[in-house]
C-alpha cells in the first residue's frame, strides 16, 4: 500500500522530478551530486513521493539543474509547500501553482483508468479541436488568435494517451444536454458527435453511454461533472496511487482521496450508468442528433 504520508501533491512532485531528471540525462547519483546538501537517498525520496516536508529551496536547485522553465520550476515549488494536503486537496488555478502548470493532465497521464461523468459538456478528452477552439473563444475572448491556437494545441495533445501503445482505459457517461448545448456553429456540433461515434467505435479502450432526458437524477440530487482516476497496481496488488476524485470548476479542483469519498462517488457513477442508455442505444442517439446538426 501505497505510504499514509504521500499525499496527492507528494505524487505529483516526485513523479515530475523523477520524469525532468530522466529527461535531462542525468542519473540519480549524478543529480543528487550536483544539487548542495542533497544526497541520493533524500533525492529517491523526493521522487518517490516519501518525503514528507520537502525543502522548496531544494526542488527550486534540482529544477534549475534540470534547465526547467520558469513556471514549471514555480510548480514544483507550489506542490512543495502544498505537501502536507492528505485526503483532499483544493487547487486554486494561478494560486501557489502557475497557471500553466496543468496539475490535472499529470494525473490524467499517469492513471491507468478513467471514469468521467460529464452532465453538460463534451468530455474533454473526446473534444475536437473545432469544439475546443470555441470554448476558448467565449472563455478567453480578448486573448487573441495565437493564444487560442496555443491552448487548442495543448488540450489536443492530451488526447494521444487514448491511443498510445498502452491507453488508458476511459468509460464515459455524457448527460443528453451536452449534445443539446451548441458550442460553436451547428458545423462544429456535427462533427464532435461524429467524432464521439468514432472514437468509441474504433477504440475498445473508450466505452460511451448517454444519460437521456428521461433518467431524470438517478441519484435523487443533480450530480455535477466529476472523474475517477485509477492509478493501477503492483506486482503485489497494492495501488500505485490512491484512487483518485476530480471535480472542477472554473476557478480551480477538488482532489479527494479518503476512502468514503471515493466510494460515494462509485456508488454514484454505477447508478448513473445503470439509469443510461447501453453503448449501441447511445450511438444511435448521438448518430441521430449529428445528421439533425448537419441538416441545418
Amino acid at each position: 500500500m501505497p505510504s499514509v504520508g504521500q499525499t496527492l501533491p507528494l505524487h505529483q512532485l516526485g513523479r515530475r522530478l523523477r520524469q525532468w531528471r530522466e529527461d535531462a540525462g542525468y542519473s540519480l547519483e549524478k543529480a543528487a551530486a550536483k544539487v548542495p546538501g542533497m544526497s541520493q537517498t533524500a533525492l529517491y525520496r523526493l521522487e518517490k513521493g516519501l518525503k514528507a516536508k520537502p525543502n522548496p529551496r531544494d526542488v527550486r536547485a534540482i529544477c534549475e539543474l534540470y534547465g526547467l522553465r520558469n513556471d514549471l520550476i514555480d510548480g514544483a515549488v507550489g506542490l512543495a509547500m502544498q505537501a502536507a494536503q492528505k485526503d483532499w486537496w483544493w487547487h486554486a488555478y494561478g494560486d501557489l501553482i502557475p497557471e500553466g502548470f496543468d496539475v490535472y493532465v499529470a494525473q490524467e497521464t499517469a492513471a491507468e483508468a478513467i471514469r468521467s461523468h460529464q452532465p453538460n459538456l463534451i468530455p474533454g478528452l473526446l473534444q475536437t479541436p473545432s469544439y475546443v477552439l470555441a470554448l476558448i473563444q467565449r472563455a478567453l475572448p480578448d486573448a487573441g488568435q495565437d493564444e487560442w491556437e496555443r491552448r487548442v494545441e495543448i488540450k489536443t495533445h492530451r488526447k494521444a494517451i487514448l491511443t498510445r501503445p498502452d491507453p488508458v482505459a476511459m468509460d464515459v457517461v455524457i448527460g443528453q444536454a451536452a449534445l443539446h448545448h451548441r458550442v460553436g456553429s451547428p458545423t462544429i456540433m456535427a462533427a464532435q458527435l461524429r467524432h464521439l461515434t468514432e472514437m468509441s467505435a474504433l477504440h475498445r479502450n473508450i466505452s460511451l453511454r448517454i444519460l437521456p432526458f428521461e433518467a431524470g437524477f438517478p441519484c435523487g440530487a443533480s450530480m455535477p461533472p466529476f472523474v475517477i482516476l485509477d492509478f493501477g497496481t503492483t506486482t503485489d496488488g497494492s495501488p500505485v496511487e490512491p484512487r483518485t476524485v476530480f471535480l472542477e470548476n472554473v476557478v480551480g479542483g477538488i482532489y479527494l482521496r479518503k476512502p468514503d469519498d471515493v466510494e460515494f462517488h462509485d456508488r454514484a457513477y454505477s447508478t448513473i450508468t445503470q439509469a443510461s442508455l447501453d453503448a449501441k442505444a447511445s450511438q444511435i442517439l448521438v448518430t441521430r442528433l449529428a445528421k439533425e446538426y448537419e441538416r441545418e
